[in-house]
């Protein structure tokens, strides 16, 4: 264990440069940015620059999936009035499609829409049945669609394969001078499905006692967490490592009894559990979706609001949420809804994520003293899992074994 975290550490070292153009949100820093201006794809071109089918792009095939295949139930019709589905099958196949997939093409509708008046998104290929495809297509797994405007005006073609990319899709490619080709990574990706997140609506607690909804932090501020010991503490909020504003997500509800609370988050975070004691440094962190009812969380107390206290899972549940963030504050923990949860997911191992990171954290203290921090905010970040903590997951994949991870990622 010793040795794969050397090991492990040696390659994220060697990564600290790097860190410096993401820590923050988003990629880069530096001066505050104009209004961005969309330049338009050649043909031929795709984003980003590596083949469709690796892991900067939208990741390996995984089997075709057919209208009695178990996976089947993974993909969802898509009705949206605001895009229009060639659909020459005349069998809906068209609008059936994976739920990445489906919201970032709801997403470039609206794109398409403010960007023309007028003109509406137009799918001319959705998932394929029927094997018209190339050989491992993701057409066949609903992960890939063809798309042009409703006015079939070429001339618009580039800035539409533009448009694709600012939505979110994880690889556009502008074909042909026919159609704009799409796609995105797998459900059970890393960058697909959310790790670890909160949704947007969550309290967190700042330095002076106020409240604030978690998808308004701002580098610079400072939030309630806790240390090791339990002991309550401001730490600095450095970054997103994820975020999704228009992906509907499952979270695991975890609510307390006296005092009550609720703790709304995905399946694969950690939250801190008591070991069978009071003693609130005797914990462990466990995911989310393996709390138990009768298991003790550590909450703010009412009457000793400067305090943790435990308080017993009375019970759990599932609820869906629109949005979804991942804060990471320097303590690696944070308060959300006045309970304490972990700011790492994935891996069941709080200690190992928060040490992998030391170096977002080491960069995020030298721009601190060099006093561009504040610039840092008024980067943009765009929806996704950040690049960084995507690189963690796969150099964890082949250092550790795949039982250390959460079975949905």
């Amino acid at each position: 264990m010793v040795l794969m975290r050397v090991m492990l550490l040696l390659s994220l070292c060697l990564l600290l440069a790097s860190v410096g153009s993401g820590c923050g949100p988003g990629r880069g820093y530096g001066k505050r940015r104009r209004p961005k201006k969309l330049t338009p794809l050649s043909l031929k071109q795709f984003i980003p620059n590596v083949a469709e089918k690796t892991l900067g792009a939208s990741g390996k095939y995984e089997g075709k999936i057919a209208r009695n295949s178990d996976r089947f139930k993974d993909l969802t019709p898509n009705y949206n009035p605001d895009i229009i589905f060639k659909d020459e099958e005349n069998t809906n196949a068209d609008r059936l499609m994976t739920q990445r997939c489906k919201d970032k093409l709801n997403s470039l509708a609206i794109s398409v829409m403010n960007q023309w008046p007028g003109v509406k998104l137009r799918v001319t290929e959705g998932w394929d049945e029927d094997g018209h495809h190339s050989e491992e297509s993701l057409h066949y797994e609903g992960r890939a669609v063809d798309i042009t405007t409703s006015d079939r005006d070429k001339s618009k073609y580039g800035m539409l394969s533009r448009l694709a990319v600012e939505a979110g899709f994880d690889w556009v490619y502008y074909e042909s001078k026919a159609h704009i080709h799409c796609s995105v990574k797998a459900e059970n990706s890393v960058a697909a499905k959310s790790g670890g997140c909160f949704p947007g609506s969550s309290m967190v607690i700042l330095e002076d006692g106020r409240t604030k909804p978690l998808k308004e932090l701002q580098v610079g501020d400072r939030v309630l967490a806790a240390d090791q010991q339990g002991n309550l503490l401001p730490s600095d909020f450095l970054m997103f490592i994820d975020q999704g504003r228009q992906i509907t997500r499952q979270f695991q509800v975890l609510e307390t009894e006296e005092p009550r609370h609720k703790l709304t988050l995905t399946p694969a975070h950690l939250v801190f559990v008591l070991n069978n004691s009071t003693d609130k440094s005797n914990t462990r962190a466990m995911f989310a979706s393996n709390v138990k009812p009768g298991q003790q969380l550590l909450v703010v107390g009412k009457e000793k609001p400067g305090h943790l206290i435990p308080s017993t899972v009375r019970q759990v549940y599932t609820e869906q949420h629109e949005d979804s963030y991942a804060p990471v504050t320097s303590h690696g923990t944070i308060i959300v809804d006045q309970v304490l949860a972990s700011c790492y997911a994935l891996v069941e191992d709080h200690q190992l994520a928060h040490w992998v990171f030391a170096p977002v954290r080491l960069w995020c203290a030298f721009l601190s003293l060099v006093g561009m921090v504040k610039e840092l905010d008024s980067v943009h970040q765009k929806d996704g899992v950040h690049w960084y903590p995507e690189l963690l997951y796969y150099i964890g994949s082949w250092l550790l074994d795949s039982s250390s991870f959460h079975p949905q990622s």
